[in-house]
């Protein structure tokens, strides 16, 4: 004992030391933004890219480990990293606009993006939403970056090399490089776009480097042209210098959709003379606090991670399209007429997808954020004439639906004010009266504003799903109008096509089936046909997409016993399904198959809320079966951790808020439908100062139902919560059990609210 007391008293400081200097995990570090990153065309564990940004940032940065202008930018199983790309993409299916790259190399000069490319492990990569580093390893460099909203610092850390160089390539479809050696400065811009925007586009940028240029070039063609400037199909510029070993060389970049001068101004106020490490501090103090408005508490380490993982996905998009000029005034390049205009702007969103649930999660966590997404929207209708459906920036040709009313009518029927309601409101009309370019609008609407419905033969593809999307937007537009003091002459007409969704329910089948223009249905009919009258789905999916009015739904289909038994068939019959609508088996008809969850397509988005209808129908306990086993299941923060398509957030936001224990189900109503909670505690700081509490405290992996609840201490039996009193901050306390309790939320009186048992 008298020889151990030395080396305990020796140990003890070492310890201590070891104890100050480790630093706290903070919500930032449990994100993988690696999670769905393993994904191909044929099929998608999410089809997303290390977004190496900030929260709604103007600009994201990715390593680009695919050719140049695919949209499947980087990929879990690539050998080799070719760039470091500025990107705005949405999705690889949308994929990119105003993109340029930089990369460094070392020894032969390399320009084609093919040939350059070296190779990396992800054993030598370190990849965090505030800073990304690999090691290039044929060129002996190690790359690190690190983002503003709408600039970013890179660091190189070159070997001895008397050919060192750095290539920035504004990729192809139109460019411009210029180089001012005496300035150590190259500034360009790139035109390339998916199609969504005016001619006079343009992603401008600048780029500082602090070391001299001993040889500078642009080039094209994949060849040096010994010039300074050039303007071309394909641009690029290179420039050479001697390095020692270990010798570090920072670049700082900003970029503008308005101007290189403005682009000057975005670097000067965003990265001021920050040095790269305090420009990756701030970048992760911010992440923290936006990811500090939730706290989840008591579960796995891996379920921690993918909460956050999926979090972080959700605080992309829309993105930022606008900036802050020399008089400190916001302003915009406007992607619908292509003018230079004063006010907020964003981008890069599909309503299809992102109405569901990620909007209703930014009225909940981030109403500030959506207040500014809604004054967007105003500028887009006054400067293009309509809302966009698909923003990709512009108006985007892509999915179906009118889900703008979606959007907009939730946003104030939650509470946020400020901007223009009585233009947004307007342009709800618009658009729902009238069929515009490129998706926006409705197309079929004179069939459906006469008929009730988009027929099945009339050369209109998707026009079952079609109808049933408009018959809830329509819902949303009275419910908007309504709250708006509009005549009930115009509401009206709102109230009355939002039950457009029973032209469509074939009695013979109880499922929702294409109709011709005669009145009759389509046949043959094939509940199991993927697309055709459907999107991205068959009759299985779309059936239960009558957000608004389930209640009506049940009484189709002839009550809640046979209601029950239809829920339960989506997951007992077997993954059957017909393709010939699509010539082949899509991506998402295999992520269907696989999961091995019978129709239940989780992986797109028509059925995502299904799960939660059993609460309408007096079972809600099998919501709180499937919901953790969908959670349990199908996500993981992992490289394969998604089921399908990520889609913009949306996939995201259903694993939040099921993880949270209740899901919107109705966007454009008050309240959200109970599940069952993941955590034993989670907080929810809202920005009113107000704070939700859930707490769970005997909730495991065997206790996923909820035997009782709680609201601020009094016994609480209803399938819903109000979103204006979980405004006024909530204390949930969920008792959990092994068994479901069968008596609990089964009385008429506990059912969410559906249309249909308006008084």
């Amino acid at each position: 004992m008298k020889k151990l007391f030395p080396l305990v008293f020796a140990l003890l400081p070492i310890a201590t030391i070891a104890q100050q200097t480790t630093p706290p995990i903070t919500p930032v570090d449990y994100i993988n933004p690696l999670m769905g990153t393993s994904s191909n065309p044929a099929l998608s564990n999410g089809n997303t890219y290390p977004a190496i940004a900030l929260p709604w940032g103007m600009n994201f940065w990715t390593p680009q480990t695919g050719k140049m202008g695919d949209g499947w930018q980087y990929t879990y199983d690539a050998t080799k990293i070719r760039g470091f790309k500025q990107t705005h993409q949405p999705s690889p299916w949308m994929n990119d606009y105003g993109m340029f790259s930089i990369f460094p190399e070392t020894g032969k000069l390399k320009l084609n993006d093919m040939q350059r490319g070296s190779w990396f492990s992800h054993k030598a990569e370190i990849t965090k939403p505030y800073y990304y580093s690999v090691y290039l390893a044929d060129y002996d460099v190690t790359t690190e970056l690190t983002p503003t909203e709408r600039a970013a610092s890179f660091r190189f850390t070159f070997p001895q090399s008397d050919s060192s160089h750095i290539v920035i390539d504004a990729f192809d479809k139109g460019s411009y490089v210029k180089i001012i050696p005496g300035e150590r400065k190259i500034i360009g811009y790139s035109t390339k776009n998916s199609g969504a925007v005016p001619a006079n586009f343009k992603n401008y940028f600048v780029i500082y480097i602090d070391k001299p240029f001993e040889v500078s070039s642009t080039w094209h063609d994949n060849q040096k042209d010994g010039s300074l400037e050039y303007t071309g199909n394909h641009a690029g510029a290179v420039i050479s210098f001697k390095t020692k070993k270990g010798e570090q060389v920072h670049l700082r970049v900003a970029s503008s959709y308005i101007s290189t001068e403005q682009a000057e101004l975005n670097l000067k106020r965003e990265l001021g003379t920050d040095s790269f490490d305090v420009t990756c501090q701030k970048g992760k103090a911010v992440w923290n606090k936006t990811l500090s408005h939730l706290t989840p508490e008591g579960g796995t380490i891996d379920q921690t991670r993918t909460f956050y993982s999926s979090l972080y996905r959700m605080l992309f998009f829309p993105n930022r399209m606008y900036e802050v000029d020399a008089k400190g005034q916001t302003v915009h390049y406007s992607p619908v007429n292509g003018k230079v205009l004063p006010g907020y702007y964003f981008a890069g969103t599909g309503f299809w997808d992102t109405f569901r649930a990620l909007y209703p999660f930014l009225n909940l966590v981030y109403p500030s954020m959506n207040k500014e997404m809604q004054e967007g929207l105003v500028n887009s209708y006054k400067e293009g004439g309509w809302l966009p459906e698909w923003s990709s920036p512009g108006y985007a040709d892509c999915m179906i639906g009118n889900n703008s009313a979606s959007v907009v009518a939730e946003a104030y029927l939650k509470g946020l004010r400020g901007y223009d309601i009585n233009s947004l409101y307007e342009a709800l009309k618009h658009g729902a009266n009238n069929e515009g370019p490129n998706a926006t609008g409705r197309r079929g609407v004179e069939y459906y504003n006469t008929l009730g419905y988009v027929p099945y033969d009339v050369k209109i593809n998707e026009n079952a799903a079609r109808t049933l999307e408009y018959a809830y937007d329509d819902f949303a537009i009275y419910k908007l109008g309504k709250a708006l003091g509009k005549p009930a002459s115009e509401t009206d007409i709102y109230k009355k096509r939002s039950q457009n969704y029973r032209n469509l329910f074939d009695p013979s089948t109880k499922l929702m089936r294409g109709k011709n223009k005669d009145g009759s249905f389509q046949t043959p009919f094939n509940p199991f046909k993927w697309g055709d009258a459907f999107t991205e789905g068959n009759s299985w999916h779309y059936t239960w997409g009558v957000f608004h009015d389930i209640q009506g739904l049940i009484n189709l289909v002839g009550g809640k016993p046979q209601f029950v038994a239809k829920l339960d068939s989506v997951f007992s019959l077997p993954p059957v399904f017909d393709d010939s609508y699509y010539g082949g088996v899509i991506h998402e008809i295999r992520e269907m198959q696989i999961a091995n969850m019978g129709q239940y397509a989780h992986g797109n988005q028509p059925i995502q809320h299904m799960i939660y209808l059993y609460n309408y129908a007096g079972e809600p306990w099998k919501t709180q079966y499937w919901a953790r086993e969908t959670m349990n299941k199908l996500y993981k923060a992992t490289s394969d951790g998604y089921c399908g398509d990520e889609d913009n957030g949306q996939t995201s936001a259903w694993y939040i808020f099921s993880a949270m224990g209740f899901y919107p189900v109705t966007p454009a109503s008050d309240q959200y439908v109970l599940g069952t909670p993941l955590f034993k505690k989670l907080t929810i700081k809202l920005e009113n100062g107000k704070t939700i509490t859930i707490n769970a405290p005997k909730n495991n992996a065997d206790n996923k139902y909820v035997n009782s609840l709680t609201v601020n201490g009094k016994p609480y039996d209803f399938n819903w919560l109000s979103h204006k009193a979980l405004l006024g901050g909530a204390e949930l306390n969920f008792d959990m059990s092994a068994t479901p309790n069968k008596q609990r939320g089964i009385k008429a009186e506990d059912v969410p609210y559906s249309m249909s048992n308006e008084k």
